[in-house]
């Protein structure tokens, strides 16, 4: 029954200890999607402030590139949002599956 409620949090905890609400997140505008954007808008729906519908249709995103950022959050922590970085975590992860 209560998933049939829209009951949502009004502010989440961001992911440097910082209190988040739907006005904190970034700009639906933002093109520039820098480590700690990236963190805030995976925590804002890990935390149920939003849905993973509302994100992609806010920040124009595809369901893939957000998919990404929660692995790659849920696999390294920020770190592992890093372009730069990508293939070093994910042959880190790789090679933690294989032992």
């Amino acid at each position: 029954m209560i998933e049939n409620q829209n009951i949502r949090p009004a502010m989440v905890i961001g992911p440097l200890g910082e209190p988040l609400t739907v006005d904190s997140l970034p700009d639906p505008t933002t093109t520039r999607w820098v480590v700690r954007r990236k963190a805030e808008v995976v925590a804002a729906v890990n935390g149920g402030l939003l849905s993973i519908d509302e994100v992609c249709e806010r920040y124009g995103l595809t369901l893939e590139e957000f998919a990404s950022w929660q692995r790659a959050v849920d696999r390294s922590g920020m770190q592992g949002l890093r372009v730069t970085r990508i293939q070093h975590y994910r042959d880190l992860y790789e090679r933690q599956l294989k032992y």
